[in-house]
């Protein structure tokens, strides 16, 4: 029923390269092919290698690399007239403000590049973004306004019989359901994962399917060896394929095990292990979330109160500027565990997101402008020719979930594949 997982950004000279592809391998590669089509004057091969590139760096932590990259690809797209190419470049900027915690950019960019992917007629790119701008609704716990777009693009993958897409939508909707507590409807998702991406040989589907088994049969049945050891088999992946990011969560998951089993000091170790390894990819959302299992074993541990009080509420504070509505209750969750009264004035208070009011557009980019540098927020001067565009805020009607859905759904082709390679 399923093929072979393919992994449609590689592409001109790196189609060789495959899904389970060692991303050092990639990285190597998609650099001789850049700089050679570089020497050659070649812009459309350019970008094509530049988006391997960029992927490699992002999904291997580099973030600063992985920035440039992606904006020059684009700007290679653009001299070349590529417009499916330019869609490709910004997808790949969309998952990496994702990947940053930039929600409001990822909605931008993401739906540019539904956009051009649509007016460049590569369904294929059109159907990554409107999967991106399903997982940036999800992971933000906008369930109501993109579970219906990923039960579209479950049934499509289906269709088509995508093996790749299909695993990364059963997981997405199974994540949904654990967060909701429907635990067993989540763990049939799971399983059903993991074992189409162990047929289609797609390794790095599979470890994530098995980190969200090993989340229900801890938070589910209580079974921590159980779940440690399937944590430990997808260990295995990660590391052989350097998934950075996915080891990082990984290791974050093996402390909410931990945690769970009241084994508060070993998941102090690990939640420390997580948070260093998060800070050095500049991943805030892993970070977050490590600081929060962090404070809590701390807690058990008999760390003084206050300071317990006082990280909790720099937390929510972080959580609060993200956009994370889900994580944002666990730390509810953990004050009301400890005792302890939230401030809610300080809570709540607006903090700017900066990657949303300040993005510039890169040099070679559509004037609608995308584009932000991570390396600080503030906005990369070096980087642009034209003046800056400031991206909608989060109030706004085109940067909220259902809207930018709605507007991007408009007139997508039936046949647009799901799929997409957000959280790998």
């Amino acid at each position: 029923m399923y093929g072979k997982a393919f992994a449609p950004e590689y592409q001109g000279a790196l189609t060789t390269l495959s899904v389970n592809s060692s991303l050092v391998d990639v990285l190597a590669a998609g650099t001789e092919q850049l700089r050679a089509a570089e020497r050659a004057g070649a812009q459309g091969e350019v970008a094509r290698s530049g988006l391997a590139v960029a992927e490699a760096h992002r999904r291997l932590g580099q973030v600063g690399d992985a920035d440039r990259a992606w904006k020059a690809s684009y700007r290679a797209a653009r001299e070349a007239g590529d417009t499916a190419a330019m869609a490709w470049a910004l997808w790949s900027g969309g998952t990496l403000a994702r990947q940053r915690g930039a929600f409001p950019l990822a909605w931008r960019l993401l739906g540019l590049a539904a956009e051009f992917g649509e007016r460049g007629g590569d369904i294929v790119v059109r159907g990554y973004s409107l999967a991106g701008m399903a997982e940036t609704g999800r992971i933000q716990g906008d369930y109501e306004a993109v579970g219906a777009l990923h039960e579209q693009l479950l049934a499509e993958a289906r269709k088509r019989g995508e093996a790749r897409h299909t695993v990364w939508a059963l997981e997405g909707i199974a994540q949904i359901h654990r967060n909701t507590g429907s635990y067993d409807t989540a763990y049939a998702m799971f399983e059903e994962a993991a074992e189409i991406a162990g047929r289609a040989d797609d390794r790095r589907g599979h470890a994530w399917a098995l980190r969200g088994l090993a989340d229900i049969v801890s938070v589910r049945d209580g079974d921590a060896e159980r779940a440690l050891g399937l944590l430990a088999e997808a260990e295995v992946t990660c590391r052989e394929m350097n998934l950075s990011s996915a080891l990082a969560y990984n290791h974050k998951m093996r402390g909410n095990v931990l945690y769970r089993a009241g084994r508060y000091a070993e998941a102090r170790d690990v939640y420390t292990q997580a948070l260093a390894e998060f800070r050095a990819m500049s991943e805030p959302r892993g970070e977050a979330l490590s600081r929060l299992g962090l404070a809590k074993s701390l807690a058990h541990l008999g760390h003084d109160l206050d300071d317990t009080a006082a990280e909790l509420a720099d937390l929510a504070q972080v959580l609060e500027r993200i956009g994370l509505r889900h994580a944002r209750q666990m730390v509810a969750r953990a004050q009301a565990e400890f005792g302890i009264v939230a401030d809610t004035d300080v809570q709540t208070a607006a903090v700017p997101d900066t990657d949303a009011r300040t993005a510039t557009v890169p040099d070679a980019g559509p004037r609608t402008g995308p584009g932000t540098s991570t390396d600080s927020d503030r906005p990369a001067a070096a980087d642009t020719d034209t003046p800056a565009a400031t991206t909608p805020t989060t109030d706004s009607p085109a940067s909220t979930p259902a809207s930018t859905l709605a507007s991007a759904n408009a007139g997508t082709p039936s046949t647009a594949p799901a799929g997409t390679e957000v959280r790998r």
